[in-house]
């Protein structure tokens, strides 16, 4: 919570704030908050009412589905299941290095570094191919 909203909401703070204001502008700020809050009620208002109709409309397609012998289990085998993962790509190359570790690459994005020294000992891909 900002240091704002902990004094506007704790009358005690807020009235350690207003000790210097005057009436008349403390009744600005009064007036002003009110503006403020029928904005906010009115935006409530009409989310409210947007998911009521959102709501009805939904029933109204339950009740058709129904009427019509349908049930969201036929809608869900046409759509299907959502579709997999991309498959993860073959590796391509492979080298072990010094140490006995074999490394594998696909030969997509960024050459790894065990194959950059590989390469640089005089090899090349094709001596690298599975």
């Amino acid at each position: 919570m900002s240091e704002f909203a902990k004094v506007i909401t704790r009358k005690n703070s807020l009235r350690k704030q207003c000790h210097e204001l005057s009436v008349s502008e403390i009744e600005k700020v009064i007036s002003d908050l009110t503006e403020i809050l029928e904005e906010r009620r009115a935006e409530e208002n009409e989310r409210l009412a947007a998911e009521k109709e959102k709501l009805a409309k939904i029933e109204s397609i339950r009740k058709t589905m129904q009427d019509a012998g349908v049930d969201i289990s036929d809608l869900l085998e046409l759509v299907g299941e959502a579709k997999p993962a991309k498959k993860k790509v073959e590796a391509k190359y492979r080298v072990t290095d010094a140490e006995g570790v074999v490394h594998e690459w696909s030969g997509r994005g960024r050459t790894p570094q065990v194959f950059k020294d590989h390469f640089a000992k005089g090899f090349t891909k094709d001596d690298c191919l599975i």
